[in-house]
């Protein structure tokens, strides 16, 4: 195939992917997730009294007052909050109730989030391991200022903070298999489990990311209208063969990681209460939790971070981007090459960074840093909570039937060892269950549980700031929407009758609605 073809991947090409897709969603072959133990083994609770859990309820449920503020609406992470910055240093701060001595713990994990990795052999042991096939030298060129990434709109850029993952139909593994609707899936034999466009020198990279766009224009109520951009993405100067016929790529742009400890913090119970996969109470909204394989606590666990939530954990999501996107070794991925596959000799024989004082090219004390200063990166406070317009976007918001899956508030866990992320009411405006969304946003690439049509739903919160802390930054999975509105009228499946509803708002509500998300 050459390299210019449109890539085939944008509709499901085999009938054995059909055949998966469509049994996730069959009732015949629906999965009880009362059969699993689904705790919370990553976290030390102190269990709630009954008059805790009376406490909690009433402070979570829905508003129906929207003449004012709630109670402590101007703090999304509760006392972890943090003042709204005006530049683009607001997603870069830490939690605001942590002592000196984490503090100090904070900024070394934010040293190592930087960090420039380079090349084996390197004189400077505590930094060499890169590659020898990556997507970035370090964390924060994919999470620009600890924000989104950047889409490629120049055809000679390549990208360090959007990628596209890769895997074809396979079986499921053994230790999952008593998920009965899991879509067994593997990584590609020629590319493994994502696409690298860099590679250390005398290595081809995997491919160059290319991007076009076309228009498509949505009418709008009140003789408004919006542009609407339609992604085709190319996996373009392919240095290790065709894909595979049946190969399935998504493009995924790194997310904002801002409140992500406090998003570990909640109840798995307190997440699951909100699923409802055979929509049950007829609201046409059926959230599903994704699960997980934990080599960490050699368990299932529930789904909570990435874009479909295939990762239960932030340790585990930082160790697995170590060796996917750097192709650095942590003692989770200890594989040195990272996702090198068995045809590419020439990467699985490059020299590496193990075997030295740290054992893997990161070790567990380091990793342990990092994992702490990506639980207590700040979410800033809101902005102009009592302005009036605000007020009647939030009405809006609620109306429209947004909290359907941007569920607004949560209490976090009474955590015995982690007293910046425990029983906190925080607003994260997620739900943190799949959903499907439709054909339009679909990449028809299965992930566990999640079908190709499914999503986990983003967190909200500092939504507003997010072209401040980056303006080149974009919203969505792959960056597609330049702005809020853009957005919102992707949404298709599940959520179309919420996406009509602001499409047929007055422009003095819908303003007014936008206006809410910024307050964010």
């Amino acid at each position: 195939m050459p390299n210019s073809t449109p890539p085939k991947w944008k509709r499901l090409k085999s009938n054995i992917l059909l055949a998966a897709a469509t049994a996730a969603a069959s009732p015949a072959l629906a999965f009880d997730l009362s059969t699993l133990p689904l705790g919370d083994p990553h976290l030390n609770i102190t269990p709630r009294s009954a008059q805790e859990q009376a406490r909690i309820s009433a402070a979570t449920a829905p508003t129906t007052d929207f003449t004012t503020p709630e109670s402590f609406e101007e703090n999304p992470a509760g006392a972890a909050t943090i003042r709204a910055r005006d530049d683009d240093e607001a997603f870069s701060q830490h939690s605001a109730n942590l002592s000196f001595e984490q503090e100090l713990e904070f900024k070394l994990g934010n040293g190592l989030f930087k960090k420039i990795w380079v090349f084996s052999p390197a004189s400077t042991l505590a930094s060499d391991g890169l590659g020898p096939l990556y997507n970035a030298r370090s964390c924060q060129r994919c999470h620009v200022k600890d924000g989104r990434g950047v889409v490629p709109e120049d055809p000679d850029y390549r990208s360090a903070s959007m990628f596209l993952r890769i895997s074809v139909p396979g079986e499921t593994p053994l230790n999952l298999q008593a998920i009965t609707d899991y879509i067994g899936t593997a990584p590609d034999p020629n590319y493994g489990g994502q696409l690298q466009d860099f590679s250390r020198p005398g290595l081809a990279p995997e491919y160059r990311l290319r991007v076009e766009y076309t228009q498509q224009i949505v009418t709008l109520a009140g003789g408004e209208s919006a542009e609407l951009r339609v992604p085709l993405y190319t996996a373009a100067e392919l240095g290790y063969g065709p894909l595979q016929a049946d190969a399935m790529l998504s493009p995924r742009l790194a997310p904002s990681m801002i409140g992500l400890g406090l998003l570990e913090a909640i109840s798995a119970a307190d997440i699951l209460a909100n699923a409802d996969e055979h929509d049950d109470n007829g609201d046409g909204i059926s959230g599903r939790a994704n699960l997980a394989w934990s080599p960490e606590f050699d368990q299932i666990m529930l789904g909570r971070f990435g874009h479909k939530a295939g990762m239960p954990t932030l340790h585990q999501q930082s160790a697995a981007a170590f060796s996917g996107d750097i192709g650095i070794s942590t003692p989770l991925f200890p594989d040195p090459a990272g996702d090198c596959t068995q045809p590419q000799t020439d990467c699985l024989s490059a020299p590496h960074g193990d075997g030295d004082i740290r054992g893997t090219e990161i070790d567990q004390a380091n990793m342990d840093l990092v994992t702490f200063y990506t639980r207590n990166l700040a979410v800033p406070a809101r902005r102009d909570i009592d302005d009036p317009e605000v007020l009647r976007g939030k009405e809006v918001f609620y109306t429209s039937g947004c909290t359907s899956c941007h569920t607004p508030k949560f209490v976090t866990q009474r955590l015995t060892d982690r007293p910046e992320n425990s029983f906190q009411l925080i607003w994260p405006y997620s739900d943190l269950l799949l959903h499907d969304m439709g054909e339009g946003l679909a990449d028809n690439r299965p992930e566990g549980r999640a079908t190709g049509r499914e999503w986990r739903t983003p967190p909200l919160w500092g939504i507003g700031l997010t072209k401040q802390v980056n303006p080149a930054a974009t919203y969505l999975h792959d960056g597609r929407a330049r702005s809020l509105l853009e957005a919102i009228l992707w949404h298709g499946g599940e959520a179309k009758s919420a996406r009509d509803r602001v499409v047929d708002l007055s422009p003095v509500d819908r303003a007014a609605l936008l206006r809410f998300l910024e307050s964010l």
